[in-house]
């Protein structure tokens, strides 16, 4: 049994969760949709260059649920996986996913997107365990801010080695699949780095390294 270990965004799903909940917090009055919408794509372009701050995003995108409720926003967070999240799933991902399921592996999400969606999507998807952003609750609201290390480049590093600790686990003959060059330090520590849709600098990469390259619809 191996443990095949899936980043989320634009890897399991045709899009970026967080910016798919910007959208939903302008559709829910939460922000003003043109100047909140123009920031997050400004920090978004940021990311695809490998330069954002992921401090800054989440300082940013966290900002319109301070003084609400992890129920509140799980609430609004449900109907929202299954009419926008659920028609972005990859078919070729949830094929994946089951190959490996039925060889017996272990399935883990990864993600830089914070857990109040990343657990829900993972969910939808099948898949329980999941590893993302932790967000700060503060006498029963959210804060606004994260908890701990950021999964995020070599945050996901961090993060999976303690998991692997806490639950008896290791890298030997580990998948890992993802898009960006975001997660270099991450495909570089497994056995069997799985690219997928990748940017063009992973893609180089793996060329480069002789990495398999899959073009998921």
């Amino acid at each position: 049994m191996a443990l095949v270990i899936f980043d989320l965004d634009d890897t399991l799903i045709h899009g970026d969760c967080a910016t798919l909940w910007s959208e939903q917090m302008g559709r829910l009055g939460w922000v003003d949709p043109d100047s909140f919408m123009r920031k997050n794509n400004e920090l978004m372009a940021a990311y695809s260059r490998g330069e954002l701050a992921m401090e800054e995003f989440m300082d940013f995108s966290l900002e319109p649920m301070i003084g609400r409720t992890p129920e509140e926003v799980a609430h609004l967070v449900e109907p929202w996986v299954e009419d926008i999240i659920e028609p972005l799933i990859y078919s070729d991902a949830t094929k994946t996913i089951a190959r490996h399921r039925q060889n017996g592996d272990r399935i883990l999400v990864i993600s830089a997107s914070g857990t109040h969606l990343v657990t829900p999507i993972a969910a939808r998807i099948g898949i329980d365990e999941v590893l993302g952003i932790e967000l700060d609750v503060a006498h029963g609201v959210y804060s606004g801010k994260t908890v701990g290390v950021l999964t995020y480049r070599e945050g996901k590093v961090a993060r999976l080695t303690q998991w692997l600790e806490q639950e008896g686990e290791s890298l030997e003959g580990a998948y890992f699949y993802s898009d960006s060059r975001n997660d270099l330090p991450l495909l570089s520590k497994v056995d069997f780095p799985q690219v997928v849709n990748p940017d063009p600098v992973l893609q180089a990469h793996a060329e480069q390294a002789g990495w398999p390259i899959h073009q998921w619809t």
